[in-house]
Parts: structure tokens; C-alpha cells; sequence
């Protein structure tokens, strides 16, 4: 994943995935991890473009 640490820094991202129904998004910054639950899909895709945007990511990772 691209959130292992390289020199003691955690490297931002996110990340979405669907299991069981549900849509996952991932979020990783700094020293805090986030994951929340949707039931739709485009509501995961909004919130993670969103994520996205807010830590200055070229783009987010679909697992």
C-alpha cells in the first residue's frame, strides 16, 4: 500500500473498495487514518474525489 512508511512519513492516499455490498473509502494522512462505509457507490466516489482534492492527490486508488 502506498501509505507503508518511508522514513518514519506516511505518504497521504485514497483509497476506495467495494466488499459485502458496501462501498469502503480509505483515507490516510499524516497520523490519522479514516475509513467510512456507504451504501452507494457514487456516494464512496464523491466523498473520496472530495478526500482527494482536500490532500492535493493527483488522483485515488480503486481496489
Amino acid at each position: 500500500m502506498d501509505s507503508v512508511p518511508m522514513n518514519g512519513k506516511v505518504h497521504p492516499c485514497v483509497e476506495v473498495v467495494e466488499a459485502c455490498g458496501e462501498w469502503f473509502v480509505r483515507v490516510v494522512e499524516e497520523d490519522q487514518e479514516l475509513t467510512r462505509s456507504f451504501e452507494l457507490e457514487s456516494f464512496a466516489l464523491a466523498f473520496a474525489e472530495g478526500q482527494r482534492i482536500r490532500l492535493g492527490l493527483a488522483d485515488f486508488k480503486r481496489l
